[in-house]
């Protein structure tokens, strides 16, 4: 990180040079210190230049000249989610920076740590990675500045932007820079996206397919019946009449299939135009639905966009790490410790993980509004049983303060461990948005068996005394199998499990892609037998959004009159917010549903976008609050719901309002002025930074791990996953 330790090292220069917009911590949960762990095992010798100052080039230039490039990062979050509430309200506090310094990184973070360093040293290739570049590798929807904005590519000047778990790709294209290729040069990577002159393609045996050809926007017509009688006669040909249908020529059915994979691999699909999709809402839903299509690493074929005079390709994404692979990335030799630079200063999110370990990659839930497929992808990537026990072992003898108890064993969810398609062929060829939705595919392998027997393993290990689990649980999942549940609650909740229906109404579930309520009871069921057999008193905490896209205002009422039915007083509650390329964003931007055919006269999706109505959304969930009875008699008036105001077991809120609740400065009685009234009402609930997540540190140029974001979810309210859609007051 300084001089002085390259001069320890010996080095006169760094090979690599890796800029991120985090404090730099040494352990596996953090991207910068996987990659550079990554990169020093092939022997480059690695700096990192950790926050630095944005305002002009001088603190890029603190480690000298890279040999190779520059790896730029935002971080383990995107830095636009770091920096603001769902409210677009500026946070006071960084997780991810010793003591919690707030504005120690710059809004698009990437965008602008990469026109540093190219001003820095000109000529040296810049390479972007992490969540941030990951989810902007196309033009998409901007919530912050509510448009749609180009591809980071352009923006930012970068030579190449790798997305996903990168590691491979990253591997690969370092040693290629060192034997001299031209990053120029270097286009046959998968996970990888760069700029091309407008028509470039790899070779001449590559096709182009338009997008509508994947799926087509608009209406669809009917097929054409060749026996249809109008006044002018049929209206279609005959076979035999048109041109050219005799000379067809019908291949066997296995020789037109290996025909079709090899075009596959040499076809690209371009996607309606930056400068189209800016201004057509339709168009933009089409482009989000047709990269989601195209993002099963068996199938997909390379994406292109125009932006402007010049293209932005997209090579099909990463295969998955091997268990194997992903052991080797996980073991090796880290500090797990902050740098010794920051001395005794305090950071959020190391104190959140440090006996928390990573045993997963990726998630078939789906879920849109959260940026895990996007990102890691939906094939799960496990590591092995010895190799997690191993770490356990290490954090119990390296670890400073660690006192038995392992916080977590997750990942993106907390129980698809080794959870896969039980026939790879059907898995490299599918195409579903999610394995668990409408219901948990047939072809899914759900057995828990491995996971159990790993917690059981884990548990029994000398000096641990408690495995916590802390990551998100799929409860649809679990209830498949009883043995997992039962010791899951016997011996790894913590007195509350938080798990996440999101919603109790049918609307907004199936935009979110989640389950009803049903799964959710079977669960609590099962939860409340086995607590009650192990002689323990546990709860469960659902944890629910308000203003999803395809929420209307009786569905969140709905949802209140469900809390208080259930004795539910929610603390922590978060408002949905858009972050890119997630299906539920392009909800948000378009008002059209790209889990369907899009087209401009099919479903709307109402959507919660004024500032009132978000809020009266978020005042639903915490229906016991009386800061927030004022708005919500308002809102219950305007709904014809003044039957749920009063003072009995029937109503939602009273009709009395306590003194010094409702309005700013302490004015809640009835008859305040109405103007003083309404700013009160409109006093929004604090908002607290949710602490660091831990699957999204893997493998990307300048990545990070699963990215916990402010308001995002993990099942039990641990470090946890990136659900960027998540904002509003964070949960713990």
């Amino acid at each position: 990180m300084s001089r002085a330790e390259m001069e320890q090292l010996g080095w006169d220069s760094c090979d690599v040079i890796l800029v991120t917009g985090d404090a730099y911590i040494d352990h596996p949960s953090f991207g910068m210190a996987l990659i550079g762990r990554l990169l020093e095992a092939q022997g480059f010798r690695v700096g990192i230049i950790s926050q630095p100052d944005w305002h002009s080039a001088e603190d890029f230039k603190r480690l000298g000249k890279p040999n190779l490039y520059f790896g730029i990062t935002a971080g383990n979050m995107d830095s636009m989610v770091n920096r603001y509430t769902s409210d677009r309200k500026i946070r006071s506090d960084d997780a991810y920076t010793p003591n919690a310094e707030p504005d120690k990184r710059p809004d698009r973070a990437v965008t602008v740590y990469s026109q540093r360093a190219k001003e820095a040293y000109s000529g040296i290739p810049v390479i972007v990675g992490s969540i941030e570049a990951s989810l902007r590798r196309i033009a998409h929807y901007d919530y912050w500045s509510d448009k749609v904005r180009r591809s980071v590519l352009p923006d930012s000047k970068a030579d190449m932007l790798l997305y996903g778990n990168a590691e491979r790709a990253l591997v690969e294209l370092t040693h290629r820079l060192a034997k001299g290729e031209k990053i120029q040069e270097i286009r046959d990577l998968r996970g990888t996206a760069f700029m091309v002159p407008k028509g470039w393609k790899p070779g001449d045996d590559w096709e182009e397919m338009d997008s509508t050809e994947v799926d087509l926007p608009g209406k669809v017509e009917p097929h054409i019946d060749p026996y249809a009688m109008n006044d002018s006669g049929p209206v279609a040909q005959a076979p035999e009449s048109r041109p050219g249908t005799a000379e067809l020529k019908f291949m066997p059915t296995l020789a037109r299939v290996a025909l079709r994979k090899e075009r596959r691999t040499r076809t690209v699909v371009r996607l309606p135009a930056y400068e189209q999709v800016k201004d057509d809402p339709v168009l933009y839903a089409h482009a989000s639905r047709t990269l989601h299509l195209e993002s099963n690493p068996g199938n997909a074929r390379a994406l292109v966009q125009s932006h402007g005079e010049r293209d932005v390709w997209l090579n099909p994404p990463p295969f998955p790490l091997a268990t194997t692979e992903m052991d080797g990335v996980y073991g090796l030799p880290y500090a797990r410790a902050p740098h010794p630079a920051y001395g005794e200063a305090k950071i959020p999110a190391w104190e959140m993980i440090r006996f928390s370990i990573n045993i997963m990659r990726g998630c078939f839930g789906g879920c849109t509004f959260c940026s895990i497929t996007e990102h890691e992808g939906r094939i799960i990537q496990s590591r092995s049983e010895a190799s997690i026990l191993k770490e356990i072992e290490e954090i119990r003898d390296k670890t400073p303060g660690f006192t038995g108890t392992i916080s977590d064993l997750g990942g993106p969810t907390a129980n698809m461990y080794r959870l896969a398609c039980k026939d790879p062929k059907i898995e490299s060829s599918c195409r579903r948005l999610s394995c668990v939705y409408p219901g948990i595919c047939e072809n899914l392998n759900t057995d828990h068996a491995p996971l159990v027997s790993l917690y059981r393993k884990a548990r029994a290990i000398p000096g641990v005394k408690r495995v916590l689990i802390g990551s998100g649980l799929r409860y649809d999942l679990a209830v498949r199998s009883p043995e997992y549940v039962k010791e899951l609650v016997t011996h790894h909740v913590g007195g509350y499990l938080k798990i996440a229906p999101e919603h109790t109404e049918e609307g907004p579930l199936s935009k979110m892609m989640k389950p009803g309520m049903g799964a959710y009871d079977n669960f609590k069921r099962m939860f409340e037998k086995f607590s009650r057999e192990a002689g323990k008193e546990q709860y469960l905490i659902p944890y629910f959004i308000a203003a999803h896209p395809g929420t209307s205002d009786e569905d969140m009422l709905n949802l209140a009159l469900w809390l208080k039915a259930n004795n539910f007083r929610l603390d922590q509650v978060q408002t949905f917010l858009p972050t890119p390329m997630a299906l539920a964003t392009t909800m948000w931007h378009s008002r059209k549903n790209p889990l369907k055919r899009v087209g401009r006269d099919t479903e709307a999706v109402e959507t919660a976008r004024a500032g009132r109505q978000r809020k009266v959304h978020k005042a639903f969930l915490r229906y016991h609050d009386p800061e927030n009875w004022p708005l919500l008699r308002e809102a219950l008036k305007d709904m014809g719901r003044a039957d749920l105001i009063g003072n009995g077991k029937k109503h939602l809120i009273p009709s009395f309002q306590p003194a010094g609740t409702g309005l700013k400065g302490g004015f809640g009685l009835k008859g305040a002025p109405r103007g003083r009234q309404e700013r009160g009402q409109e006093r929004d609930l604090v908002h607290r930074i949710q602490p660091p997540a831990r699957n999204q540190s893997n493998g990307r140029a300048g990545t990070q791990a699963r990215n916990a974001q402010p308001g995002s979810r993990a099942g039990s309210g641990k470090a946890a996953g990136t659900r960027q859609g998540g904002g509003g007051k964070g949960r713990k």
